[in-house]
């Protein structure tokens, strides 16, 4: 039965760093971690990108040696690309994405010796380490953001697509909107995929109509779509807001039409689990849930160029509360 446990970024930071003390079992150049993404691809704004940036931060200083990703066009990509790692000897493989994990629990059951890893999925694997997010804490946040801020009492919300994991966003999202603004509607649409911009961009125009003056887009690369339909308004003079998701998304859509985004830490957990590999602390086996209280989700610190001071307070208010256990966030299982 697969051990879930709960740690704090930091504790495994800690953890890690006094026992590469002690001394390590692998050399950092010696060192390598391959990447698989799901369909949404490494230049997807989001946690992909992010992912792939943290491995390359980490070879940059010289933590691991050889780095490489694979794209997968489709889900049926995901055991190829796993295999080409494990078969090329990397010492630990990532399956960034949900939707990798029944190939991530396949591989590994057939190659009991190597080291996965996956994003946003629990495996129930000696050798894999899973790494989750609450979701619906940093969704909250930014909805407590949006319910003060909407000028239309209109707010939605794109979804790659219909599966827990986003429903988390959604939910959290509502929850924050209706904890400060219990007049505004709100309206979430799910797209096919999380590389469909097209579908992203036409959800948002839809939501746009019908009077929304913020949504939420939790869709990776579909979120770019969301983005670009958000920018073409504003360059005919026409202001709507989006609020990004996984990155500071406003650091590459700029702040003409970026509220806030909410940040979940991937870069953090990709950092924590490859330097075990190096370390020799990868035990696998274990869930670990980066929430709230671990800094694992939140919200950007750019925030403050858009939202006034007074509902940047409100927010840290509401995330004490969270912290504390006095506000308990709905989820999805």
């Amino acid at each position: 039965m697969k051990k879930a446990v709960k740690l704090s970024l930091f504790m495994l930071l800690a953890f890690s760093l006094v026992l590469a003390a002690c001394g390590n079992k692998n050399s950092a150049g010696g060192v390598k971690v391959g990447m698989v993404t799901d369909t949404g691809g490494v230049n997807d704004k989001s946690f992909n990108q992010t992912s792939w940036e943290a491995l390359e931060a980490l070879k940059k200083d010289g933590k691991v040696g050889d780095i490489k990703y694979l794209q997968s066009k489709s889900n049926a990509d995901y055991e190829p690309n796993l295999n080409e790692f494990i078969k090329g000897g990397y010492d630990l493989t990532w399956g960034i994405g949900f939707a990798l994990a029944e190939a991530v629990q396949k591989v590994a059951g057939q190659n009991p010796d190597a080291k996965l890893a996956i994003i946003d999925g629990a495996v129930d694997a000696p050798n894999v380490e899973s790494v989750l997010f609450a979701e619906n804490e940093g969704a909250f946040l930014v909805g407590v953001v949006a319910g003060l801020t909407t000028k239309t009492n209109k707010i939605g919300f794109v979804g790659g697509m219909e599966v827990p994991t986003i429903q988390k966003f959604e939910v959290g999202f509502k929850a924050g909107i209706e904890a400060v603004n219990p007049d505004a509607k709100f309206t979430p649409i799910y797209a096919s995929g999380f590389d469909k911009p097209d579908e992203g961009k036409a959800a948002a125009a839809t939501l746009y109509d019908s009077g929304a003056d913020i949504v939420f887009q939790a869709a990776g690369g579909t979120g770019t779509g969301v983005f670009n339909e958000a920018l073409d308004r504003f360059k005919t003079g026409k202001k709507v807001w989006v609020i990004g998701v996984d990155k500071d998304q406003s650091l590459e859509f700029g702040n003409d039409v970026t509220l806030t985004s909410m940040i979940k830490r991937v870069d953090v957990a990709i950092k924590t689990v490859s330097e075990q590999v190096v370390d020799g602390t990868f035990k696998g086996g274990q869930t670990t849930t980066l929430s709230l209280k671990d800094d694992g989700v939140g919200i950007a610190d750019t925030s403050k160029a858009n939202v006034p001071q007074d509902v940047l307070d409100k927010v840290e208010d509401y995330k004490a509360k969270i912290v504390s256990g006095e506000i308990k966030v709905p989820t999805v299982e």
